[in-house]
């Protein structure tokens, strides 16, 4: 996700504790601390971003772009209308809020582990679920590692990916991306796995068909009370989006994991997040690799 992800916030998060916004910035629009603070509370709310108050200037930049499109006067008038339950901004303000930092294959360790996992539970079919799945980066690389160990067959692996940024998650679905975003993916696996551009679609690749088919894309937000993803999973991927929730929501969260999460499945986290907090429900089994807590080790070496 982005979150409800693979996707960012600017920097890393600090806690809701305090509030040091200092000037408010300079522009056409005025943003008090206490409408601030108001964004603050409904982002974490709706999303479970903890905004650092170092984040002020970001939100105003963002969010007056949404103010100009709807033709109002004042960050007021605007929040007044988020904190209503007959619009559809609530979504648009989210998407504002959560930014994308994405990339095929990232944390490459992540997936020679993932196949060897497959391979050892040695079961059909199998479940991976790309939680923040953002342009769909993430979710294309697990297919492709998966695919490159056991053929293109949905029936043999079924990817979930999911986001809260409703504009991002059809970017992923549609599947095509500027042929520098592929620049460190295999030339023999571009070759297999994507179409290239022609005419006024040069310099722009798109996974193919049978590679996309693979994944089913859906909207949703980690928050939500009902996820509606049916476990048990052999994975899940969850990285570099809790470093955006306080240790709170965190917990919750890694909670819930544990619940659809098969008995001998991996949980796959960023290489900023530290799920010691959380000891009882995960234990450590490689670099930014968790098992449940208790479940026996596997046959590649911790």
């Amino acid at each position: 996700m982005k979150i409800g992800r693979n996707s960012e916030a600017a920097a890393p998060v600090a806690t809701r504790s305090g509030l040091n916004t200092g000037a408010p910035p300079a522009g056409e629009y005025e943003l008090s601390d206490a409408d601030f603070e108001r964004v603050r509370e409904l982002i974490h709310r709706h999303a479970g971003i903890s905004l650092s108050p170092a984040k002020r200037q970001m939100v105003y930049s963002r969010l007056i772009r949404r103010l100009r499109t709807l033709g109002l006067q004042d960050f007021g008038e605007y929040l007044g209308l988020l904190e209503t339950d007959d619009n559809g901004e609530r979504q648009a303000f989210t998407n504002a809020l959560t930014t994308n930092l994405t990339a095929f294959f990232r944390e490459p360790h992540h997936f020679p582990i993932l196949v060897e996992h497959a391979r050892r539970l040695n079961r059909r079919p199998l479940k991976i679920w790309s939680s923040a799945c953002s342009t769909g980066e993430e979710p294309y690389s697990i297919a492709m590692a998966m695919a490159e160990a056991f053929g293109v067959d949905r029936d043999a692996v079924r990817i979930l990916a999911s986001d809260v940024d409703t504009s991002v998650l059809e970017k992923a679905r549609f599947g095509a991306y500027p042929t520098e975003r592929i620049g460190k993916v295999p030339e023999d696996q571009v070759r297999k796995f994507f179409l290239r551009g022609t005419g006024g679609r040069e310099g722009m690749v798109k996974a193919r068909p049978e590679l996309r088919d693979m994944i089913t894309f859906r909207q949703i937000n980690l928050l939500e009370p009902n996820w509606g993803v049916r476990g048990p999973l052999d994975a899940i991927f969850c990285r570099n989006v809790m470093i955006y929730f306080d240790r709170k929501t965190q917990y919750e969260l890694l909670s819930r994991f544990a619940a659809v999460l098969a008995p001998d499945g991996l949980l796959f986290a960023g290489h900023s997040e530290s799920l010691q907090h959380a000891a009882d429900l995960f234990s450590l089994r490689g670099k930014t690799v968790y098992r449940l807590a208790g479940a026996k080790a596997g046959s590649v070496d911790d």
